[in-house]
């Protein structure tokens, strides 16, 4: 059980300035889907998404939205109020591939009209591959203090109409900007990581929706978090009494309380259920109301954590990453003196309120279908309010504006 006490500010290691995240901020699709029209529509009772697994919401993006455009509006928060100054790298995280050639974050450099001297791609490993990026910017800041990484996660979680994963479905992005001598959180240098060849989830190039073996992949999930928090504790890593919050990657918020439970037995200090769950209670306002997010998921907790009313200073939080397949990653930082001041607690609220409520047949109207459909040549309605819509297709070329 955490102590919530303050620790040693993370400092300075060999003359290098530690790194982290300076800024950061979320944006989600257009549309709400309140999952009670989904019990309703299967004459179930609406707690078993409520309660059974934590999800209350689900985002939901336009006709004329996708990664891109939820990822462009992030990120443009991030460079107004910090400018594109020493920004050398923008990395774009996704499941969600809207190419098999072009990185989407090119895209969101051409509609933000970022410097052309910036190096731009893509990373993949399903909800890892955010936290692999991260890992990538924090060693480009390392080499070189005085530049600065972007990072984009951005993903719309899909599935079957009628299969256990349906309610489990969103949309979001996170962007956040890396940097040396971090105002909101600073990195410190051990890390647990994992990989495991298993085929718990997975979307082949002809599907819109994931495949998943639930049951395994919860298992799977499991031996990643044991795994990659022994290679952590390996590599230096401090004791689980030492660190005072734990934000989970959370395909639905209940994975994460099975995953709390799970390693506080590992570390010898077991929690039941009631304990794990109020232990990341303030990690879980976000994810309830937007839905999985994929690799933006584990930010958001995050982020809700960040907004919440608690006073975080000098305090250590663990992050546990997990990607479908299977890759995993442990690592902690520590909150920075006055973070409090770089926060958007009241635009997150205001994006959440934004949004606009649809029924089911709307939603069904919205969702893809299984099979991914061939059209070179298409356009969409304007329906979002954000400041970036996808326009549809010309001859195989995606259009924004």
């Amino acid at each position: 059980m955490s102590t919530h006490t303050n620790h040693e500010q993370a400092g300075e290691e060999a003359g290098v300035p530690t790194a982290g995240i300076q800024d950061i901020a979320f944006a989600t699709g257009h549309y709400s889907f309140d999952l009670k029209n989904l019990a309703d529509q299967h004459e179930i009772d609406v707690n078993k998404f409520y309660v059974g697994i934590g999800q209350e919401t689900m985002s939901i993006p336009a006709s004329d939205e996708d990664i891109v455009t939820m990822g462009a509006a992030a990120a443009q928060r991030i460079i107004e109020r910090n400018g594109t100054e020493g920004i050398r790298t923008l990395l774009f995280a996704t499941e969600s591939g809207i190419d098999q050639s072009k990185s989407a974050g090119v895209y969101v450099h051409g509609l933000l009209k970022l410097p052309r001297e910036i190096r731009t791609i893509e990373t993949k490993m399903a909800c890892y591959g955010a936290i692999g990026a991260l890992q990538m910017a924090l060693g480009l800041v390392a080499r070189n203090p005085k530049e600065k990484v972007l990072v984009i996660a951005a993903d719309v979680a899909r599935y079957d109409i009628d299969t256990s994963g349906e309610p489990t479905q969103g949309a979001a992005a996170v962007a956040f900007l890396v940097q040396a001598s971090p105002d909101i959180l600073a990195i410190e240098s051990s890390q647990g990581v994992y990989t495991s060849d298993v085929q718990d989830f997975w979307r082949p190039n002809f599907r819109n929706t994931a495949l998943v073996d639930g049951k395994f992949s919860v298992g799977a999930y499991m031996d990643a978090l044991v795994g990659a928090w022994h290679d952590y504790r390996d590599h230096d890593g401090v004791d689980f009494d030492e660190i005072d919050w734990f934000c989970y990657h959370q395909p639905f918020t209940k994975m994460a309380v099975k995953a709390h439970m799970r390693l506080t037995r590992e570390a010898g200090v077991p929690l039941d259920k009631p304990e794990a769950a109020q232990a990341l209670e303030p990690t879980f306002g976000y994810n309830k109301q937007l839905g999985n997010s994929y690799s933006a998921s584990i930010f958001l907790g995050f982020l809700a954590l960040l907004d919440s009313e608690t006073d975080l200073e000098g305090q250590r939080v663990g992050f546990f990453s997990y990607g479908s397949g299977a890759v995993a990653e442990f690592f902690t930082g520590i909150i920075q003196p006055g973070y409090r001041k770089h926060l958007r607690a009241q635009e997150h609220q205001a994006i959440l309120d934004a949004r606009v409520p649809i029924g089911y047949d709307r939603y069904r109207v919205l969702h893809p279908g299984t099979l991914v459909q061939p059209l070179d040549n298409y356009r969409t309605e304007r329906e979002t309010q954000g400041p970036f819509r996808f326009e549809g297709v010309s001859e195989g070329s995606r259009l924004y504006r």
